[in-house]
């Protein structure tokens, strides 16, 4: 058995070279949603399906401390970031973030994202091009300062929205992106721990209860309070993911011009279907490829022996795109989530398990409902789709079109 793994050939290349394919493109060749391969000269296991993310998330097989690497710490997560942490550790620091699962909390945010969507929009109506990937991210940098407590002023947002896209940006690229990304988080990182220096000290008050407030004051499992760049890496895992919506608003624009039938539905302002079309824009696009973490102990897995320390790896895209879960898994259409909710562990384009006790995002509750909102406002608003390059190569981690989804003529609704 330890022979077959020994001879296993390393894939790091092709991923490099296929992206969000490479996983799915060999599950179809076996019999089960399993697939044994080789990853940084590492032994890897591939698997796939709810029963999958079950195993996947459960603490006994899997661990992420010590899985994720060098290059996406530094980059997307940050170094001592929750995502690292396991047991105790783990649930002691996202007890900080467990507020971003309460619904008053997911319509704050929503609220100060909307707000500073409609103040950039009135402005749109008067510029000849408008890139709706550059200018969503600028709009949810406002809101989600403003939500969180951070001070911002207004020649700061384009800046700090650039650096945050940049660390999404790069995580997963060698080369120029990935450099932009670490300069990225090294200047906000800095930033930030220097803002928390100044509410514990008094210097600057944060809001009551807000998300700098809390991050401030928040302690280690041991009761110490957190490093201010560690506290700094937190704030930015708030402030960042809800940036990134930035890449399903340009999706969302994205589908509208491709399938333009949606876009009424969408007008008539249906909770229903809002969501529903946030759904499958979020499962049909591509953003995370696949999660990794670390065999805790020897584990078998449907007859496959996996190694104490070897690289556990949940196929993000692949199972967003089973045709056994969703019947046409390369037709975008939002009627499917209203014939049939999807299972808390079927569609994971942010994880899977329990967002309370495991490594689910515990912001995709924020990324579902500002998308809810923000995918009707960009239905409401008229605009002209300009020639432009609107594809979407697969093989960039992340994914996002090319032209970022240019937009001319820009009129409000009325009122």
């Amino acid at each position: 058995m330890n022979t077959s793994h020994r001879t296993l050939t390393d894939h790091t290349l092709p991923l490099l070279a296929e992206g969000y394919a490479w996983l799915p493109n060999r599950m179809r060749k076996q019999a089960e949603p399993v697939l044994r391969t080789r990853l940084m000269g590492r032994p890897a296991l591939a698997v796939r399906g709810p029963e999958a993310v079950r195993w996947f998330y459960d603490e006994r097989h899997v661990h992420r401390h010590g899985a994720i690497p060098g290059p996406v710490r530094s980059t997307l997560f940050g170094h001592g970031a929750v995502h690292t942490l396991d047991g105790d550790a783990h649930r002691a620091r996202k007890a900080l973030f467990l507020p971003l699962l309460h619904a008053d909390r997911i319509a704050g945010v929503v609220e100060h994202v909307t707000a500073a969507w409609d103040e950039a929009a009135a402005g749109w109506a008067g510029r000849d091009r408008v890139v709706l990937f550059d200018e969503a991210s600028v709009v949810l940098t406002r809101g989600v300062c403003r939500w969180a407590g951070v001070p911002l002023r207004d020649d700061e947002a384009e800046p700090l929205a650039r650096d945050l896209v940049a660390m999404v940006d790069g995580f997963a690229a060698p080369g120029p992106r990935h450099l932009r990304a670490r300069r990225a988080r090294s200047r906000q990182e800095a930033r930030l721990a220097e803002l928390v220096r100044d509410v514990r000290s008094g210097v600057i008050k944060a809001p009551a209860d807000s998300v700098l407030d809390r991050v401030a004051h928040h302690p280690h499992a041991t009761g110490e309070p957190l490093e201010p760049r560690t506290a700094a890496v937190e704030l930015l895992n708030v402030i960042r993911p809800t940036v990134a919506v930035c890449w399903f608003v340009a999706f969302s624009a994205h589908a509208l011009h491709r399938w333009p039938e949606n876009r009424e539905r969408l007008r008539d302002g249906g909770a229903a279907y809002a969501a529903a079309f946030t759904h499958e824009v979020r499962r049909f696009y591509p953003f995370a490829p696949f999660l990794g973490g670390r065999a805790v102990t020897d584990l078998v897995w449907h007859g496959r022996h996996v190694p104490a320390g070897s690289m556990v790896l949940l196929d993000v895209y692949g199972q967003n795109h089973d045709e056994k879960l969703w019947g046409d898994p390369y037709a975008f259409r939002p009627q499917r989530f209203l014939e049939r909710p999807a299972e808390r562990d079927e569609l994971i384009p942010q994880g899977g398990g329990d967002p309370g006790t495991g490594h689910r995002c515990p912001g995709e509750g924020v990324t579902v409902g500002l998308l809810e909102s923000l995918a009707q406002r960009l239905a409401r608003l008229e605009y002209t789709v300009p020639d432009q390059d609107l594809r979407i190569s697969l093989r960039r981690i992340p994914a996002r079109p090319r032209s970022g989804v240019a937009v001319t003529d820009v009129r409000l609704p009325a009122a």
